[in-house]
């Protein structure tokens, strides 16, 4: 390959990543997390006082609270889940939620005691996962939601090119340095053999994520022209009868008698034996228009989120299988891929991991794309031999580059620190949530700005270090007094704790190792304090406390 064509693409990759690096950190860290939304969910909100019902006894709840709640038949959901007693035999509890309207609101929650009598309780979701979904779609941009993600479309364009030249860069020292790793004093070249390694062996999951990603972000810009250019004007009409269970109810619709939620449930199971149904939506509810959208999962197929079947109440016939796994047709099919290959809605909790540590090796792959650019352009600025004056752009990036990715670190932590010691406290724990990421977002900005690159980097990892501990410790003080009222799922309160720990352990040990480089590094480096006078002086008194200041003025008297 020609030497030519190689600058090319080395050019493309790099300006390419260094446009979109930055958004792709933010939105590979907070992606990462996001896999875990449903049991983080049930560990951040507070304990729900409304009591669980046996599933058998659905029919009697369900009669019960609309005598009560008539306004929840418009829509309402069963909440479905698995028996935590030891049972043998396979059994479920269930409660009943709804909200007086889209806007009204908090939910309301319905369960039956063991005397039969109803009780109703408002519930408060968080919504921070909600919240750094958001923020994993926008890459942290303040805007409107649409307007964040027509950039992080464009974002993901470049993020695609930027992949696609980086695996030409690598092809001819490819055979050579596949898994290279050489650590030691250089650096710059031990950032590189980590940038591609990471690369390398995560290239497939890259250009799923890229191309995904661009398709999500911009899919509301592509369907009025695919709709004009492929469906002649007929795709909302397709879209609208493909999904039942989203029509509004038709008004004045006949009164009508519904089926037991056990009959509907074993209709569905008949058709597909391993799904696991989690939640059961009602629309119009006792009328003969009614729709039941019946969502859950099965690990066997990739899905979308979840997997959804529309059954109709009244008769109990299948009304549209298509987003059931294993019974969509074409397209169907090739949707639920593309969703499930993003959002690792497949394959249970192995792959949930291996999403985890590919989402948290792709952040650190475009922090260290940066970093080399940096050190790159010390590199191209040294004349004669001489060591290199930083200029004012060098500095910036480097600033920035540390405030950008630390803050996103440090603002998601504090995010679920705040979102677990408010949930159920405030009226509006959305506004915590929001305030506490971006405050602290903005805060580390500006701090790595004001301090430079160098002693930004050591400070704001411990910050992030400090702030991620706050998670375990929020674990171990809601486990030992009961009285906080921070109740969650141990299960899950020990799996936040462990991991909560060991990224915080992680972080410290990255702010070690950053000081040592800081200290010992190249004095011409943008990671370097060798050149500060200060931190000479520094130096020298650790070195040779006899002769600090005081005492040289000591021995000229």
């Amino acid at each position: 390959m020609r030497s030519e064509i190689l600058r090319t693409y080395r050019k493309v990759h790099t300006w390419t990543g260094i446009i979109a690096g930055l958004f792709l950190f933010i939105a590979f860290y907070g992606g990462a997390i996001t896999v875990f939304r449903d049991p983080l969910t049930r560990w951040v909100d507070a304990p729900n006082t409304a009591a669980s019902t046996d599933f058998d006894r659905a029919g009697d709840l369900i009669a019960k609270t609309l005598a009560a709640h008539p306004e929840a038949a418009r829509e309402f959901s069963l909440l479905v889940s698995e028996k935590r007693d030891g049972s043998v035999e396979p059994a479920r509890d269930v409660q009943l939620s709804w909200q007086k309207s889209r806007r009204d609101g908090a939910p309301f929650s319905a369960s039956l005691d063991a005397e039969g009598a109803l009780k109703v309780a408002q519930i408060h979701p968080s919504g921070l996962f909600p919240f750094i979904d958001i923020i994993h779609r926008t890459g942290g941009l303040p805007f409107n939601r649409d307007i964040g993600e027509w950039i992080m479309g464009v974002v993901s364009g470049l993020y695609f090119l930027a992949v696609f030249a980086g695996v030409i860069i690598i092809l001819p020292a490819l055979a050579r340095e596949i898994f290279a790793l050489r650590i030691g004093p250089n650096v710059k070249r031990m950032w590189m053999d980590v940038h591609n390694l990471i690369g390398l062996l995560s290239l497939p999951f890259h250009i799923v994520i890229a191309l995904t990603a661009f398709v999500f972000c911009l899919h509301d810009l592509m369907l009025p022209a695919l709709d004009k250019v492929v469906f002649e004007g007929r795709l909302p009409a397709l879209i609208k009868a493909g999904n039942p269970g989203s029509r509004p109810p038709a008004a004045n619709s006949p009164p009508a008698t519904m089926l037991p939620p056990q009959v509907l449930l074993e209709k569905v199971a008949a058709l597909a034996p391993d799904f696991q149904p989690t939640r059961m939506q009602y629309r119009a509810f006792g009328t003969q228009t009614a729709t039941l959208t019946i969502t859950g999962f099965d690990p066997r197929h990739m899905m979308r989120l979840h997997g959804s079947v529309v059954v109709s109440p009244v008769t109990g016939d299948i009304v549209n299988a298509e987003y059931l796994p294993g019974h969509g047709g074409t397209w169907a099919t090739i949707t639920s891929a593309f969703f499930a290959l993003h959002f690792a809605s497949y394959g249970g909790t192995p792959i949930h991991f291996s999403y985890l540590l590919l989402g948290l090796a792709g952040a650190v792959l475009f922090y260290s794309g940066n970093l080399l650019w940096i050190e790159s352009r010390r590199r191209s600025e040294r004349k004669n031999g001489s060591d290199v004056t930083q200029t004012r752009a060098t500095r910036i990036m480097a600033a920035i580059t540390v405030g950008v990715s630390l803050g996103c670190i440090a603002g998601i932590s504090s995010a679920i620190v705040i979102g677990k010691w408010v949930s159920g406290r405030v009226i509006d724990p959305d506004l915590w949530h929001m305030t506490a990421y971006y405050a602290v977002f903005a805060g580390c900005v500006l701090f790595a700005l004001k301090r430079g690159a160098a002693r930004a980097s050591v400070e704001l990892l411990h910050f992030a270090a400090v702030v991620t501990a706050a998670i375990p410790v929020t674990c171990f003080l809601a486990m030992i007094f009961p009285a906080l009222k921070m109740e969650a799922d141990p299960q899950i309160n020990q799996a936040v704790f462990i991991v909560g720990l060991v990224a915080a352990l992680v972080l410290f040990r990255l702010a070690g190792l950053t000081q040592r480089r800081v200290e010992e590094g190249p004095a011409d480096s943008i990671w370097s304090l060798a050149s500060s006078p200060e931190f000479q002086v520094q130096r020298r008194e650790r070195r040779f406390p006899a002769l600090s200041l005081p005492s040289i003025k000591l021995r000229q008297r």
